[in-house]
């Protein structure tokens, strides 16, 4: 088996380690009052539960495989492959929870794995990143800077709306992005350069998950679950072009059927998030506004 099959096998457990974690986080988000929301005392108050431990746990360790695998294989293919662990959550909502799969769930499958199959047979050759340390710091600056919008937007008495769960996605793809960065260091045997990325993709995966809980809080997974995900692949994967080096153009039909792949699973993870059967068993409690209960 080559290390680019493993890196993808990693990357499809980190998947399934990142959905099992996230759904026992939001169990206790959901129990929290809507006062916190965007404010630090919210993880506070999360951090003491056991679930919520666990849930972090899970995701920690998932986050560890992400990046082994990227030490061999690219974040165009990595960071859509997180998506398919939504595969596992429809099983456990059909499967245990007895939801109801239609026609929209299946083809949404088949699009994930059709997408697999592509990323898989035409990914762009595993590259160290190419961009200066200008650049680099520019594109992280401004991709920071647009994740932060709802607390900037709260610290000016507005309410965030939207872009909170925006925000979200923005600082799970700043995290993928630095996660590949540990994986270069890590690689070239630079740990104090590998520590100082983990330091700040811990901060940022702060910043997401207050994010992600906050708009969990008022609104429903169905809602929340389809704009982070889409929106952390397809800047994360852009970044991986624009910034990585990770060359498009040199793979099969110039790089269409890359991209054809990407979209087709990134739309079948798009709108397997948005159903109730995923959102049963990843958020549990979650499928409706905390409101409605």
């Amino acid at each position: 088996m080559t290390l680019f099959l493993l890196g993808v096998i990693g990357a499809v457990l980190a998947a399934t380690l990142y959905n099992g974690g996230i759904a026992f986080q939001a169990l206790e988000a959901r129990e929290t009052s809507p006062s916190r929301a965007l404010r630090p005392s919210l993880l506070a108050g999360l951090a003491v539960q056991r679930r919520w431990l666990l849930g972090t746990l899970l995701v920690t360790a998932g986050w560890v495989l992400q990046a082994a695998a990227l030490l061999v294989t690219p974040l165009t293919v990595v960071q859509p492959i997180l998506a398919v662990g939504l595969v596992l959550l429809l099983v456990v909502g059909t499967r245990l929870l007895h939801e109801r799969v239609g026609p929209r769930e299946i083809t949404a499958v088949a699009a994930i794995c059709a997408g697999l199959v592509a990323l898989t047979i035409a990914a762009p050759a595993h590259t160290l990143t190419r961009a200066s340390a200008g650049a680099l710091a520019i594109g992280l600056v401004a991709l920071g800077t647009a994740a932060l919008l709802p607390y900037l937007l709260g610290g000016l008495g507005r309410r965030p709306g939207v872009s909170v769960v925006l925000g979200a996605g923005l600082a799970y793809a700043w995290c993928g992005i630095t996660t590949k960065l540990v994986a270069d260091a890590a690689g070239r045997g630079d740990w104090g350069i590998a520590g100082l990325w983990v330091l700040a993709t811990a901060m940022a995966a702060g910043v997401g998950l207050l994010s992600e809980m906050t708009a969990l809080q008022t609104r429903p997974a169905t809602r929340v679950a389809p704009v982070v995900l889409v929106v952390d692949i397809i800047v994360a994967v852009g970044f991986a072009g624009a910034l990585v080096g990770e060359r498009w153009d040199q793979t099969a039909l110039g790089g269409a059927v890359l991209l054809g792949g990407v979209v087709l699973l990134t739309g079948g993870a798009a709108v397997l998030a948005s159903s109730p059967a995923v959102a049963a068993a990843g958020h549990p409690e979650a499928a409706q506004p905390a409101g409605e209960h």
